[in-house]
């Protein structure tokens, strides 16, 4: 804890990095990348990007970093996964490839590239359960939420169009994700959302 900020660490090995420290530190965040599982020592809490997941788990492994984040994750540190962090923090994935490993700490079935592929791209408002008005999302080669626990609460889901009603948000004690991408939007509330959680579990 900073100055009474929490420290959240951005996974820093692949993804949009810059686009979630200057979120982080807009919520009253102090943020940080985190490349070394010595950086990892020093947060509160960490955030898993965007990106692509089967990249994530192999650099993760490389930089010695996999391990040491799952055993946080299952101590119980905070965590917020965005599109592709979604599925790092899924239990189960559909559509992964042959041996293909996630970090875990969400009681859920998520299916990478649900949505289709890159040019399928598509923003649309969702219904944010936290939040008094929809959140304008943007999903970009994004995943859904198939399947969930009874511990699993549902944060958000697509208002309108052929995917209206998917699962798009959830949250299991101090680990929530978003099938979108909050980041690259100018609305900072998922960001605050999860520096109001990480403070609260923290006691500041």
């Amino acid at each position: 804890m900073t100055a009474g900020r929490p420290v959240v660490g951005v996974f820093a090995l692949q993804g949009d990095v810059r686009e979630h420290l200057r979120m982080l530190e807009a919520a009253g965040a102090a943020a940080t990348p985190v490349r070394r599982s010595s950086e990892l020592d020093v947060v509160d809490a960490m955030v898993i990007p965007g990106g692509e997941s089967t990249t994530m788990h192999k650099l993760a492994t490389v930089f010695e970093l996999f391990e040491p984040l799952r055993q946080r994750l299952a101590a119980g540190m905070p965590a917020l996964g965005t599109c592709a962090g979604m599925i790092m923090l899924a239990d189960r994935i559909e559509g992964g490839i042959a041996g293909q490993q996630t970090l875990g700490g969400l009681d859920v079935v998520v299916r990478r590239n649900a949505f289709g592929r890159q040019v399928d791209s598509f923003e649309s408002d969702v219904d944010f359960a936290p939040f008094d008005a929809p959140f304008h999302a943007l999903f970009i080669r994004a995943p859904w939420v198939e399947k969930h626990g009874t511990g699993v609460e549902v944060l958000a889901t697509v208002a309108d169009g052929p995917a209206a009603g998917r699962i798009v948000a959830v949250r299991q004690d101090a680990v929530m994700a978003t099938s979108f991408h909050p980041e690259i939007t100018g609305d900072d509330r998922v960001h605050r959302y999860f520096v109001d959680l990480v403070r609260s579990i923290r006691g500041s």
